[in-house]
C-alpha cells in the first residue's frame, strides 16, 4: 500500500516533498541554491513564441488570379462546396450571388486576411475606392478543440490526409462539426446595400472557397487555431497516444506466459530488464562501462539506431545562400484604400506614405544593389540624407503636389502642417517651393545663410558685370538688388537659386531652377 498524505488521501509518488512539482524532484531545493529564486525564468522565449502564436493565428494571402474556364460551380472540392451551400441557402436575393460571383471571378476581392472567426478583404466595386467586406464564423471552444484533435490522433489517416491538404468527411462531419452550416456565416460591409449578403461580402465568400479548396487549415484557422499550433499540439498529443498503448501493449507481454521455449522462469526475468529505448543512457547493457575506470558508456549511433548528439551538434559546412533577387524596375503601387466613416485618419494620405515608402524603399534596395569599382567603398544603404521632422514634412508636402499652383486641397495641407509645425502657412508653402527648387540643399539655403570661401562667388560679380546684366550686393552667399527684387544665393552644391521679392519688400521667395552659371541664373530671373 502506498502512504497516506495527512489528509487521508493517496500520495502517487510516495514520500514525495510537499511544494516540489511533480516530475521535477527538488527543483525548489536547486533553484534556492543557485541563487535564483522569484527571477523571471526564459521571459524572452515566452515572448518569442508569443509573437509566433500571434503570425500564426493571421495569414495573408495575396489578390487571387482572375478565375478562368468554365462557369459552373465556383469551388473544386467537397469542403469549399459546402462553405458556399452555408451562404448560398442563407441568401435573401440570389441576384447579389450571382453579381457577387462575377465579381469574384473577374478580380475584384483584393488582398485577404484570415483570423481566428473573421476573414476579411477590400473588394473594389463601382465607386472609386474600394469597400470592406468580411464574413464571420463562430470560432471553437477549448473542450470541442479537445474532442477535435482526439479524433485526428486517434485515426492516424485524418492527420495524413489533413497534411495532404485534405479535408477528411469523417472529421469535418463529425461530434464536433468544422463546416459552416445554414446561418453560421455572418456576412459585413461597408457598402450603402443593405443585403444580406451584399455583391462585395459575397464575392468574399466565392474567393474564400477557392482559398478551402486549395488549404483546409484556412477553416481550422477561421475556428480559431493557427496550421503550426495545430500541428505542434497534434504532435504532443499523439506522442502520449502512443506512449499509451506502447505501455499497455509492453504490460500486456510480460503478464503474459512465456511461449519462447525458454521455460516458464524466463518470463520474470525478461519483466525484471528494463526496455531499452533507442538512444537513451537505459540501452546500455547492465556491465557497459565496468571495466572502464572513465565511465563511459557511450555506444556507437548504428549499435542504437539513432544519433549521438555530440555528432547532431557538431559544427559543419553549410551550403552558401542564394544570392539576393534583383530589385523589380518600378515600385509597386500600395492598394486603394476603402472609405469609412469616423476613421481617425486620412485614408488617401495613407495611401500616399505608402507610396511614398514604397519608392524610397526601391531606391534603397537599387542602391544597395548596384555593382562597385573594385577597390571602392561600398554604396551607402540608402541614398537618401537623413531629414528632420520640418524636413521630411516639406518633402512629403511638395511630392504630394508636384505642381506650383495653389488648390484647394494644397491650401489645406499647408494650414495642417503649418498648425502640426508652428510656422504659418506661408512659411510652409515658400519651403516647398524651396524643396522644389534644390531639395534639401533648396530649403537649407531657404533658412540658414552661410560663408562661401573665395572663389567661384567672388568671381560671380565680374561675370554679371561683362555680362551686361545689373551689379548685385553681395552679403554672406546671397548677392542682392533690393530695387529690382531680384536675387541670387549659392548654395555649397556650387549652383546658383534665384529669389525674386516685391521691390523694397525683403520678403523673398525661390524662382525658377537652380543653374551652375550665375550669369544663366540671372538672366532666366530677368526674363520672368
Amino acid at each position: 500500500m502506498s502512504p497516506r498524505s495527512a489528509s487521508g488521501g493517496h500520495r502517487p509518488y510516495g514520500n514525495r516533498p510537499q511544494g516540489v512539482p511533480e516530475g521535477r524532484p527538488g527543483a525548489s531545493d536547486a533553484a534556492a541554491g543557485s541563487g535564483l529564486r522569484g527571477r523571471p525564468v526564459a521571459s524572452g522565449r515566452a515572448a518569442a513564441a508569443d509573437r509566433l502564436a500571434r503570425a500564426d493565428r493571421s495569414r495573408t494571402f495575396p489578390p487571387l488570379p482572375d478565375r478562368t474556364g468554365a462557369r459552373g460551380l465556383f469551388a473544386e472540392s467537397w469542403w469549399g462546396s459546402a462553405w458556399l451551400d452555408a451562404l448560398e441557402t442563407t441568401a435573401l436575393d440570389s441576384a447579389r450571388l450571382a453579381r457577387g460571383r462575377t465579381y469574384a471571378r473577374d478580380g475584384h476581392v483584393d488582398t485577404i486576411n484570415v483570423t481566428p472567426g473573421r476573414i476579411v478583404a477590400t473588394v473594389r466595386g463601382s465607386r472609386p475606392r474600394p469597400y470592406s467586406a468580411d464574413i464571420r464564423l463562430r470560432t471553437l471552444s477549448d473542450e470541442e478543440w479537445d474532442v477535435l484533435l482526439d479524433a485526428v490522433v486517434a485515426e492516424p489517416a485524418q492527420l495524413t490526409a489533413l497534411l495532404a491538404k485534405k479535408l477528411p468527411s469523417e472529421l469535418a462531419e463529425g461530434e464536433v462539426r468544422l463546416l459552416p452550416g445554414p446561418g453560421d456565416l455572418v456576412p459585413r460591409c461597408t457598402c450603402p446595400d443593405n443585403g444580406r449578403p451584399c455583391k462585395h461580402a459575397a464575392a468574399l465568400c466565392f474567393q474564400a472557397a477557392r482559398l478551402l479548396d486549395a488549404d483546409p487549415f484556412v477553416l481550422l484557422l477561421m475556428r480559431g487555431r493557427g496550421e503550426r499550433e495545430l500541428l505542434d499540439e497534434l504532435s504532443r498529443r499523439n506522442a502520449t497516444h502512443t506512449a499509451r498503448e506502447t505501455r499497455a501493449h509492453t504490460l500486456a507481454r510480460t503478464r503474459a506466459p512465456a511461449s519462447d521455449g525458454r521455460g516458464p522462469g524466463a518470463a520474470p526475468e525478461a519483466a525484471a530488464r528494463p526496455v531499452a529505448v533507442p538512444g537513451s543512457d537505459d540501452s546500455a547493457g547492465p556491465d557497459d562501462g565496468a571495466g572502464d575506470p572513465t565511465g563511459d558508456r557511450s555506444t556507437p549511433a548504428s549499435s542504437t539506431g539513432g544519433v549521438l548528439a555530440r555528432e547532431a551538434l557538431a559544427d559543419r559546412p553549410r551550403p552558401q545562400l542564394p544570392p539576393p533577387l534583383p530589385a523589380p524596375p518600378q515600385p509597386g503601387q500600395p492598394l486603394a484604400l476603402p472609405d469609412g466613416e469616423g476613421l481617425p485618419f486620412d485614408p488617401a494620405a495613407i495611401e500616399f506614405l505608402a507610396a511614398d515608402a514604397a519608392t524610397r524603399a526601391h531606391a534603397c534596395v537599387t542602391a544597395a544593389g548596384a555593382p562597385t569599382a573594385p577597390g571602392a567603398a561600398p554604396s551607402p544603404c540608402t541614398p537618401y540624407s537623413v531629414l528632420s521632422a520640418w524636413e521630411d514634412a516639406i518633402r512629403l508636402a511638395a511630392t504630394a503636389h508636384p505642381t506650383a499652383g495653389l488648390t484647394s486641397a494644397t491650401r489645406a495641407l499647408y494650414r495642417d502642417l503649418a498648425s502640426a509645425t508652428g510656422r504659418s502657412a506661408a512659411d510652409v508653402a515658400r519651403a516647398v517651393a524651396a524643396w522644389r527648387q534644390g531639395g534639401p540643399e533648396g530649403l537649407a539655403l531657404l533658412e540658414t545663410p552661410w560663408e562661401p570661401p573665395a572663389g567661384d562667388f567672388d568671381r560671380a560679380r565680374s561675370a554679371l558685370l561683362a555680362a551686361d546684366l545689373p551689379l548685385l550686393r553681395p552679403r554672406h552667399n546671397h548677392l542682392t538688388d533690393a530695387d529690382r527684387g531680384i536675387q541670387l544665393r549659392f548654395g555649397h552644391d556650387n549652383r546658383w537659386y534665384p529669389y525674386e521679392s516685391e521691390p523694397g519688400s525683403e520678403d523673398w521667395w525661390p524662382t525658377g531652377p537652380a543653374d551652375p552659371d550665375p550669369v544663366g541664373a540671372l538672366s532666366a530671373l530677368l526674363a520672368r
